[in-house]
């Protein structure tokens, strides 16, 4: 079976039609709250069934169906059955999802035991010294995975990536993640986080996978200089300096940069997305040139 044969499965008439339902309380031992989202909760959980702790996501319903009616007219699968479907080691392991009593989307992933890559640039943690190209191309091969898979992930930014203990990125949030096809292509819908949001995604056009490659460039120069390639405003203001203003200068914050880091986060924020790296490969070939211990 393709994978195209299998999208049609997910795209079945009855949405609920073989979601396992469960009572959350009943089956896990909620053991304290991971983290928040716009759309979701995250918990540290036992698994009653399993015995295993986990990491378990329960979306807002509301919420959840006011975006996926974004997509009007479109079957888009739920982030439960995309993640199913993204089996790889820098993206982070979905057991299952289904429906709570209430009917709540609910997903099962493993739990990461680690940091956000928001925490160490946040933080200038001494793990980002001489692990950033290392970092950066675990992300690249997680978002490459999801591409040739169908994907595009719509949200990449430092908040939705962790690093474990053992050095593995692993991508947590697919929140956002929409199929790779031109009808999920088309202009209208601009979603993701606003300082990684591509000049294309803001005016409203025709996208591709270019916009995931712009916010994994702002990331990098994040994860460089400490700070953002635009400045920090209200969102109105962001995103006309993303669209009408060149990026800052990395030795505006780092004057000890060499050119070839320089150049290589200039391109990676390139406002014009076929000046911009094209792709995940492309990106990690560029990071594996630069000298240094970054």
């Amino acid at each position: 079976m393709g994978f195209f044969d299998k999208i049609k499965q997910l795209f079945a008439a009855n949405p609920d039609s073989g979601r396992s339902i469960i009572d959350v309380n009943k089956r896990f031992e909620l053991i304290g709250r991971t983290g928040q989202g716009s759309m979701s909760k995250v918990w540290r959980a036992r698994d009653r069934e399993s015995g295993r702790t986990v990491c378990l996501k329960v979306l807002d319903r509301e919420k959840t169906q006011k975006f996926e009616a974004r997509f009007f007219g479109l079957k888009k699968p739920s982030e439960g059955e995309i993640c199913l479907l993204l089996r790889h080691d820098n993206i982070v392991q979905t057991f299952e999802h289904g429906l709570t009593t209430e009917k709540e989307p609910y997903i099962v992933m493993e739990l990461v035991d680690g940091v956000g890559l928001n925490f160490l640039i946040e933080t200038k943690h001494k793990d980002l010294q001489g692990n950033r190209v290392n970092y950066l191309s675990q992300y690249a091969l997680g978002i490459e995975f999801m591409h040739k898979t169908g994907f595009l992930h719509r949200d990449i930014c430092p908040r939705n990536v962790m690093v474990n203990k053992e050095g593995v990125v692993k991508i947590i949030d697919l929140g956002l993640a929409i199929p790779y096809t031109p009808d999920f292509c088309k202009p209208g819908n601009r979603t993701g986080t606003t300082m990684y949001l591509a000049p294309e995604l803001i005016k409203r056009s025709t996208t591709d996978h270019r916009v995931d490659m712009f916010a994994l460039g702002v990331t990098a120069f994040e994860m460089f200089v400490g700070d953002f390639p635009w400045e920090k405003g209200s969102s109105q203001e962001v995103l006309r300096a993303i669209v009408n203003q060149p990026p800052r200068n990395p030795r505006d914050f780092r004057a000890d940069l060499p050119e070839d880091v320089v150049d290589f986060l200039m391109k990676a924020v390139d406002r014009d997305p076929n000046r911009r790296f094209q792709n995940p490969l492309e990106f990690r070939t560029a990071l594996a040139n630069l000298k240094g211990s970054w």
